[in-house]
């Protein structure tokens, strides 16, 4: 028995010993770049097309630390963050400290039209790119960079397109502009950009376009590298979605914006394509991976007659019987919840629908030909979320009810329905120390894992870690409240967006909140910029984005960096209101240091905890 305790003894030794050294070896990073220079961003040969970087890193306080010779400024806990300008091609940096030097190359991308010198084409830029099929009489365009001053036409079939010299050109920023307030847009000149159009009326294969450029009695001919198809209208090819939810946007290409995801067996016309994308007959783009193509002798539409709720649980089905899948859109308003089906006739003279706790009254009309519209007039603002599906040919609008017994319904404008607050000694009214008992939130620890570090703050400590402990320390705050708490992530694992997503969906949760923590892109200013900003994408986000936002701001007396429509994969769940809150940026030197304070964690944990009560009560 001895043996066995003193063995046992022995074992707890060393687990206790492993553990410390685990978090020693886990923390060394952290502890090193307190006792020298360190760079945690950019590394060394990044490449970006940005006009300037931000150097953000550490060193002691005692010395000066020199950037290619010159000293910058450092706060009180030795951060840096400066930003320099950069030339096209390779910036080298030389970073000393005292006897400690360290060396980056960063490299500037030109971004633009690069005009050729030669008297041929510019290598890739002859347009269409890819395989395209459009309609009789829809507009065909095509583009190539050339040297200035040429002459460049296009061969199509038995037609012949000039291009004509585009001298300038408006040029958009990127969406990331907003978040440094750099978004106007700019003209830029486009000497050597040569763009021309045609309409085809006869459908058939026109087959790769030539195209022609002639100067100083030189001439080059180049195929384009796509072909080019009209497609007949009374030959059209049917899509039908595979994916459960189909991604729908307004363009070929995932640059185009989102539009209302269509439900697995969803069909519809094909009227063209582009590369990998198929455009549907009611104006949304989606990839050919998400779809299944078949040729059929009629296009897919329907009738629509009837239409019945039901009651499942906590939500409230809309059944809309019909003869085909057909596309969606939906639209939330305040009080209003708006579902178009295109592609339907209407012969409807009874729906059947009760009184319900959500829906006040269901409104319809047939808007246009082949598009029918719902409005769903809702007894209170808020919205707790929805989805759609289809069970054989009838789809199923499913809408959430407000959390069972604890919400109301009150008159007056604006009121989205309020924690109930009368008879508090009533099971369906919460005890003032626990205003959140049958509350379920769910909490998103943004990133996580070996690989995805998120942003790193001067020192290197990375944003998964911090966004972990503020994430444990609102779990207990919301706990003590009475809410039940689902966390995607209770370590550092790693958890795919679409992971935490489903997880959403599975749960079905009050709320959801992702928390993070932020940086710039390369042309931001690190140090100037900091402040706490929420994200949020469908309309019954929004009330809890602002509210939650306000009250941060307010009580902690940090800045605001904004409130932010935004399409991030968080964001976008339609089963419950889903908000991104970045809490502070990692890579502003002064923020960093409030951001990684024990004492200011636990003040940011109640405050958050104390906003969503907030928002809950009305």
């Amino acid at each position: 028995m001895k043996r066995f305790a003193s063995s046992l003894a022995l074992l707890c030794s060393l687990l206790l010993i492993f553990g410390v050294v685990s978090r020693v070896m886990g923390s060394e990073r952290f502890v090193q770049a307190q006792q020298a220079l360190f760079i945690a961003y950019p590394p060394s040969n990044h490449q970006t097309t940005a006009s300037k970087i931000f150097l953000i890193g550490t060193a002691p306080n005692g010395g000066e630390v020199l950037v290619n010779g010159k000293a910058i400024a450092r706060n009180s806990a030795g951060h840096f963050a400066p930003s320099f300008p950069l030339q096209i091609g390779a910036n080298p940096f030389t970073v000393r400290y005292r006897n400690q030097e360290l060396q980056l190359t960063i490299t500037r991308q030109a971004t633009g039209l690069q005009t050729p010198t030669g008297s041929g084409f510019a290598r890739d830029s002859l347009s269409p790119a890819v395989n395209i099929g459009r309609l009789p009489n829809e507009w065909i365009c095509f583009a190539a960079a050339a040297p200035q001053g040429a002459t460049v036409a296009v061969r199509l079939g038995s037609q012949t397109i000039p291009l004509q010299s585009q001298p300038q050109s408006v040029e958009l920023p990127p969406n990331s502009a907003v978040l440094t307030q750099q978004n106007q847009p700019a003209a830029v000149p486009t000497a050597g950009y040569y763009r021309g159009c045609t309409r085809t009326a006869v459908p058939g294969d026109l087959g790769q376009p030539t195209f022609e450029l002639t100067l100083n009695n030189q001439s080059d001919r180049q195929l384009a590298p796509g072909s080019v198809q009209i497609l007949s209208p009374t030959q059209l090819e049917v899509a039908e979605v595979t994916a459960e939810a189909g991604v729908a946007r307004t363009g070929p290409s995932t640059d185009y914006s989102r539009l209302t995801p269509l439900p697995r067996g969803t069909q519809a016309s094909i009227t063209g394509y582009e590369g990998d994308w198929v455009r549907l007959d009611y104006g949304a783009w989606m990839k050919r991976s998400e779809v299944q193509v078949r040729r059929s002798t009629a296009p897919p539409t329907s009738l629509i007659r009837s239409v019945k709720a039901r009651r499942a649980g906590d939500w409230i089905e809309i059944v809309f019987p019909l003869q085909v899948p057909v596309p969606v859109s939906v639209q939330q308003a305040e009080r209003t919840f708006t579902l178009t089906l295109h592609n339907t006739t209407a012969q409807t003279d009874t729906i059947n629908l009760d009184d319900d706790p959500l829906i006040a009254r269901l409104d319809w009309q047939q808007t246009q030909p082949g598009q029918v519209q719902y409005v769903f007039n809702l007894k209170t603002s808020q919205q707790w979320g929805y989805t759609l599906r289809y069970e054989g040919t009838s789809l199923v609008l499913a809408l959430k009810h407000p959390p069972k017994g604890r919400w109301r319904s009150r008159g007056g404008g604006g009121d989205r329905g309020a924690l109930s607050s009368s008879s508090p000694s009533s099971p369906s009214s919460p005890s003032p120390q626990k205003p959140l008992t049958d509350i379920t939130i769910l909490l998103d620890p943004g990133h996580g894992g070996p690989e995805d570090l998120g942003s790193r703050g001067p020192t290197g400590y990375p944003e998964k870690d911090v966004a972990l402990t503020i994430s444990k320390l609102v779990r207990d705050e919301l706990t003590q409240r009475g809410a039940t708490v689902v966390m995607t992530r209770e370590k550092d694992a790693d958890v795919g967006l679409q992971e935490r997503v489903n997880l959403i969906s599975k749960t079905q949760p009050a709320i959801a909140l992702s928390l993070h923590y932020n940086a710039l892109p390369d042309d931001g200013d690190a140090i100037n910029t900091k402040g706490v900003s929420t994200f949020w994408y469908h309309a019954q986000a929004h009330s809890l984005a602002v509210s939650l936002h306000n009250y941060l701001v307010k009580t902690l007396k940090r800045s605001s960096y904004g409130v932010f429509w935004n399409n991030l994969a968080l964001t976008r769940p339609s089963v419950t209101p889903s908000v991104l809150l970045e809490l502070g940026f990692m890579i502003n030197p002064d923020e960093y240091e409030w951001i990684i304070n024990p004492t200011e964690q636990k003040r940011l944990a109640r405050a958050i905890a104390d906003g969503i009560t907030q928002w809950f009560r009305g």
